[in-house]
């Protein structure tokens, strides 16, 4: 991207005042005055002057994965990149609301270094806390007294609400894997909890049947989704009492599909064949090659690299690249 120009009509004395300020202060105040840039009526991004919170929300997730996709991989680079992709989002959303009169980015700032501050008193104050366990139980309850504190300010505001509920604050637009374990975690912590991974899987076995039941009986497709997911929400349970992440898991069953079915790919390839062609009983036969770790060469060498690409669906993104 093309470094712009201070102008005075898109406060373009922003960028000269920042020379004084430490390295990561002049950097910042940079990229604002870039939002400020093109979000400027008269001489802006037509695209970027017409977006809104809800058009910018889907980006900002897609960033987010991005950044944890850079991640697993391992590539400091490219984390370099996306870490700077996620921080332009949240400048976005800052910019919006500042021109909306709500809160600006140093208000985003503020807010959240208050809160580290609050929730961290063994640190910044006179509390002491031993173990990062106790620390876990001791930012859960500054959580839980935050969300109350809010739940009353509504309630002042709007003459009346319901009640504080546990699972207040728990975003719907996570993914729901991981809001499924959010909320599991959050029931745990007054016993509404199995001690015994053995009676989740029971449970499992339990909503399999009533599935098997609803297909058997052709009811609605409603009705046959909601014990389908009665029984993912089963699943994510059971990981998350031997401690492990369900979303973690899928992803790496998703790479070890994807490196599994190139196999086949490839196998069909070297005889001459598409996968098209092949019967169910052909793929099935190179799939089990495949689990058996057989493959060797280039297909072994291919396999790998698929696996360290760690490649996985991506969000078309009609920003264009320098976005």
């Amino acid at each position: 991207m093309t470094e712009p120009k201070p102008t005075p009509d898109a406060g373009g004395a922003a960028e000269p005042a920042a020379r004084n300020l430490a390295p990561e202060g002049r950097g910042m105040a940079r990229l604002l005055e870039i939002m400020a840039r093109l979000r400027h009526p008269g001489s802006g991004c037509p695209w970027d002057i017409e977006q809104t919170f809800e058009t910018i929300a889907p980006h900002t997730l897609e960033e987010a994965y991005e950044v944890a996709d850079a991640i697993a991989a391992g590539d400091m680079a490219a984390l370099k990149d996306e870490l700077g992709d996620l921080l332009f989002q949240v400048v976005y959303h800052a910019r919006m609301a500042e021109e909306a009169g709500a809160f600006s980015f140093a208000d985003v700032v503020d807010a959240i270094s208050d809160k580290m501050i609050r929730r961290h008193p063994h640190v910044f104050g006179a509390a002491e806390i031993g173990s990062a366990a106790q620390q876990t139980q001791a930012w859960e309850s500054h959580k839980a007294a935050e969300r109350a504190e809010r739940a009353g300010q509504a309630e002042g505001e709007n003459g009346a609400a319901g009640p504080v509920s546990l699972l207040d604050g728990v975003p719907r637009a996570l993914p729901a894997l991981v809001r499924a374990e959010k909320l599991q975690k959050r029931a745990a912590r007054v016993g509404f909890d199995w001690n015994d991974p053995a009676r989740v899987l029971d449970k499992i076995e339990e909503e399999l049947g009533e599935l098997r039941d609803a297909i058997t009986r052709k009811e609605s497709n409603q009705r046959i989704g909601e014990e389908l997911g009665d029984i993912l929400f089963g699943h994510v349970n059971v990981a998350r009492h031997l401690g492990l992440d369900a979303e973690t898991a899928l992803r790496s069953c998703n790479e070890k599909f994807v490196r599994r079915f190139r196999h086949i790919e490839d196998r069909l390839a070297e005889q001459g064949r598409a996968a098209e062609d092949a019967t169910l009983e052909d793929m099935e036969s190179l799939w089990q090659e495949a689990k058996s770790n057989k493959p060797e060469g280039a297909r072994k060498d291919r396999a790998q690299k698929d696996g360290a690409q760690k490649d996985g669906p991506q969000m078309n993104d009609p920003r264009e690249d320098e976005r």
